[in-house]
Protein backbone atom coordinates (compact mmCIF):
# COMPACT_ATOMS: atom_id res chain seq x y z
CA UNK A 1 0.00 0.00 0.00
CA UNK A 2 0.96 3.73 -1.13
CA UNK A 3 1.84 6.17 1.76
CA UNK A 4 -0.89 7.88 0.13
CA UNK A 5 -3.30 4.80 0.03
CA UNK A 6 -1.97 4.54 3.81
CA UNK A 7 -2.94 8.06 4.82
CA UNK A 8 -6.44 8.02 2.84
CA UNK A 9 -7.66 4.72 4.62
CA UNK A 10 -6.53 6.19 7.80
CA UNK A 11 -8.34 9.53 7.26
CA UNK A 12 -11.82 7.33 6.65
CA UNK A 13 -10.80 5.36 9.80
CA UNK A 14 -10.50 8.57 11.72
CA UNK A 15 -13.67 9.77 10.26
CA UNK A 16 -15.78 6.95 10.99
CA UNK A 17 -14.45 6.86 14.53
CA UNK A 18 -15.20 10.29 15.18
CA UNK A 19 -18.55 9.91 13.57
CA UNK A 20 -19.42 7.01 15.66
CA UNK A 21 -18.62 8.82 18.90
CA UNK A 22 -20.69 11.96 18.09
CA UNK A 23 -23.83 9.38 16.90
CA UNK A 24 -26.90 9.75 19.49
CA UNK A 25 -27.85 7.37 21.53
CA UNK A 26 -31.03 5.94 21.10
CA UNK A 27 -33.53 4.76 24.36
CA UNK A 28 -36.87 3.51 23.65
CA UNK A 29 -37.23 5.64 20.39
CA UNK A 30 -35.84 8.55 21.99
CA UNK A 31 -32.54 9.73 20.34
CA UNK A 32 -30.41 11.99 22.75
CA UNK A 33 -27.82 14.09 21.14
CA UNK A 34 -23.85 13.86 22.21
CA UNK A 35 -22.92 16.46 22.77
CA UNK A 36 -25.12 19.15 23.30
CA UNK A 37 -24.21 22.93 23.67
CA UNK A 38 -25.60 25.04 26.39
CA UNK A 39 -24.55 28.73 26.38
CA UNK A 40 -21.57 28.07 23.81
CA UNK A 41 -20.38 24.97 26.19
CA UNK A 42 -20.07 21.42 24.44
CA UNK A 43 -21.69 18.70 26.97
CA UNK A 44 -20.96 15.43 26.79
CA UNK A 45 -23.76 12.39 27.58
CA UNK A 46 -22.24 11.63 30.83
CA UNK A 47 -25.06 8.77 30.90
CA UNK A 48 -28.70 8.49 30.37
CA UNK A 49 -31.72 5.54 30.95
CA UNK A 50 -35.30 4.68 31.58
CA UNK A 51 -37.43 6.06 34.95
CA UNK A 52 -39.71 3.05 35.42
CA UNK A 53 -42.27 3.55 38.01
CA UNK A 54 -42.97 0.03 39.20
CA UNK A 55 -43.20 -1.41 35.42
CA UNK A 56 -44.05 1.72 33.76
CA UNK A 57 -41.94 3.79 31.58
CA UNK A 58 -42.07 7.36 32.50
CA UNK A 59 -39.41 9.28 30.89
CA UNK A 60 -35.56 8.72 29.61
CA UNK A 61 -33.08 10.88 31.60
CA UNK A 62 -29.62 11.77 30.35
CA UNK A 63 -27.25 14.19 32.06
CA UNK A 64 -24.60 16.30 30.27
CA UNK A 65 -21.52 17.01 31.81
CA UNK A 66 -18.19 18.96 30.33
CA UNK A 67 -16.46 16.09 31.40
CA UNK A 68 -17.16 13.08 32.66
CA UNK A 69 -18.23 12.03 35.90
CA UNK A 70 -18.74 8.43 37.30
CA UNK A 71 -20.10 9.60 41.36
CA UNK A 72 -22.15 12.06 42.14
CA UNK A 73 -20.17 14.33 43.80
CA UNK A 74 -18.10 14.50 40.93
CA UNK A 75 -21.20 15.66 39.07
CA UNK A 76 -22.35 17.54 41.56
CA UNK A 77 -18.92 19.36 42.10
CA UNK A 78 -18.28 19.34 37.84
CA UNK A 79 -17.34 23.30 36.79
CA UNK A 80 -19.38 25.02 33.96
CA UNK A 81 -23.02 24.30 32.85
CA UNK A 82 -24.70 20.92 32.92
CA UNK A 83 -28.15 19.90 31.80
CA UNK A 84 -30.77 16.97 32.84
CA UNK A 85 -32.77 16.13 30.01
CA UNK A 86 -35.84 14.21 30.30
CA UNK A 87 -38.52 13.36 27.40
CA UNK A 88 -41.77 11.73 28.33
CA UNK A 89 -42.28 7.83 27.61
CA UNK A 90 -45.88 7.89 28.48
CA UNK A 91 -48.60 10.90 28.94
CA UNK A 92 -48.25 12.06 32.78
CA UNK A 93 -50.21 14.81 34.54
CA UNK A 94 -47.60 17.25 35.13
CA UNK A 95 -48.92 17.91 38.91
CA UNK A 96 -48.39 13.97 39.38
CA UNK A 97 -44.69 14.56 37.77
CA UNK A 98 -44.09 17.99 40.27
CA UNK A 99 -45.20 15.97 43.22
CA UNK A 100 -43.15 13.32 42.74
CA UNK A 101 -39.83 15.20 42.12
CA UNK A 102 -40.52 17.64 45.10
CA UNK A 103 -40.85 14.31 47.54
CA UNK A 104 -37.43 13.15 45.65
CA UNK A 105 -36.51 16.79 46.24
CA UNK A 106 -37.10 17.18 49.64
CA UNK A 107 -36.05 13.21 50.45
CA UNK A 108 -32.41 13.85 48.84
CA UNK A 109 -31.77 17.81 49.50
CA UNK A 110 -29.55 18.80 52.63
CA UNK A 111 -31.67 19.31 55.36
CA UNK A 112 -29.63 22.19 56.22
CA UNK A 113 -30.50 23.90 52.97
CA UNK A 114 -34.16 22.87 52.97
CA UNK A 115 -35.80 25.83 54.14
CA UNK A 116 -33.46 28.29 51.69
CA UNK A 117 -34.67 25.88 48.75
CA UNK A 118 -38.12 26.32 49.52
CA UNK A 119 -39.18 28.83 47.71
CA UNK A 120 -37.62 27.67 44.59
CA UNK A 121 -39.61 24.16 45.39
CA UNK A 122 -42.68 26.26 44.86
CA UNK A 123 -41.84 28.13 41.48
CA UNK A 124 -41.01 24.65 40.06
CA UNK A 125 -44.17 23.13 41.53
CA UNK A 126 -45.90 26.21 39.43
CA UNK A 127 -44.09 25.68 36.58
CA UNK A 128 -45.09 21.96 36.40
CA UNK A 129 -49.41 23.01 37.36
CA UNK A 130 -49.05 25.37 34.34
CA UNK A 131 -47.88 22.36 31.81
CA UNK A 132 -51.51 20.61 32.88
CA UNK A 133 -49.96 17.65 31.29
CA UNK A 134 -46.54 16.28 29.30
CA UNK A 135 -47.73 14.28 26.23
CA UNK A 136 -45.43 11.25 24.60
CA UNK A 137 -42.22 12.72 23.70
CA UNK A 138 -42.07 15.67 24.82
CA UNK A 139 -39.18 17.04 26.66
CA UNK A 140 -37.65 19.45 29.28
CA UNK A 141 -34.54 20.54 30.33
CA UNK A 142 -33.16 21.77 33.94
CA UNK A 143 -29.75 23.65 32.73
CA UNK A 144 -27.36 24.82 35.14
CA UNK A 145 -25.70 28.19 33.58
CA UNK A 146 -22.75 29.51 35.95
CA UNK A 147 -23.93 33.39 36.68
CA UNK A 148 -27.28 32.78 35.43
CA UNK A 149 -28.62 29.82 37.33
CA UNK A 150 -31.02 27.51 36.84
CA UNK A 151 -33.00 27.45 33.72
CA UNK A 152 -35.74 25.30 33.12
CA UNK A 153 -37.42 24.78 29.64
CA UNK A 154 -40.22 22.69 28.29
CA UNK A 155 -40.53 22.03 24.79
CA UNK A 156 -37.82 24.72 24.04
CA UNK A 157 -39.87 27.33 25.96
CA UNK A 158 -37.83 28.64 28.84
CA UNK A 159 -40.11 28.77 31.87
CA UNK A 160 -40.10 31.53 34.45
CA UNK A 161 -36.75 33.01 35.86
CA UNK A 162 -33.77 31.47 36.84
CA UNK A 163 -32.80 29.76 40.14
CA UNK A 164 -30.23 31.86 41.08
CA UNK A 165 -28.40 29.43 43.29
CA UNK A 166 -26.31 26.16 42.78
CA UNK A 167 -27.95 24.59 45.53
CA UNK A 168 -31.34 24.88 43.75
CA UNK A 169 -29.77 22.99 40.88
CA UNK A 170 -27.97 20.65 42.49
CA UNK A 171 -31.31 19.70 45.00
CA UNK A 172 -32.66 19.00 41.07
CA UNK A 173 -29.66 16.93 40.74
CA UNK A 174 -30.38 14.82 43.88
CA UNK A 175 -33.59 13.63 42.60
CA UNK A 176 -31.52 11.19 40.45
CA UNK A 177 -28.08 11.07 42.23
CA UNK A 178 -29.13 11.68 45.72
CA UNK A 179 -29.06 8.96 48.75
CA UNK A 180 -32.82 7.66 48.02
CA UNK A 181 -32.89 8.68 44.13
CA UNK A 182 -36.10 8.15 41.98
CA UNK A 183 -34.78 5.08 40.61
CA UNK A 184 -31.58 3.36 41.66
CA UNK A 185 -31.04 1.65 38.35
CA UNK A 186 -31.78 4.82 36.56
CA UNK A 187 -28.90 6.56 39.19
CA UNK A 188 -26.14 3.92 37.84
CA UNK A 189 -26.70 4.67 34.15
CA UNK A 190 -26.57 8.51 34.51
CA UNK A 191 -23.74 8.13 36.31
CA UNK A 192 -22.27 5.97 33.18
CA UNK A 193 -22.54 2.59 34.58
CA UNK A 194 -24.09 -0.08 32.24
CA UNK A 195 -27.62 -1.39 32.89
Amino acid sequence: MTLTARCIAGLAGLMLSLGTLAAPLEISGIKLDDPVEVQGTKLQLNGAGIRYKVVFKVYVAGLYLAKKAATPEEAYAAPGPKRISLTMLREIDSNELGKAFTKAFEQNAPKGQMSKLIPGLIRMSQIFSDQKKLLTGENFTIDWIPGTGTVITVQGKVQGEPFKEIEFFNAMLGIWLGPQPADWKLKGELLGKAP
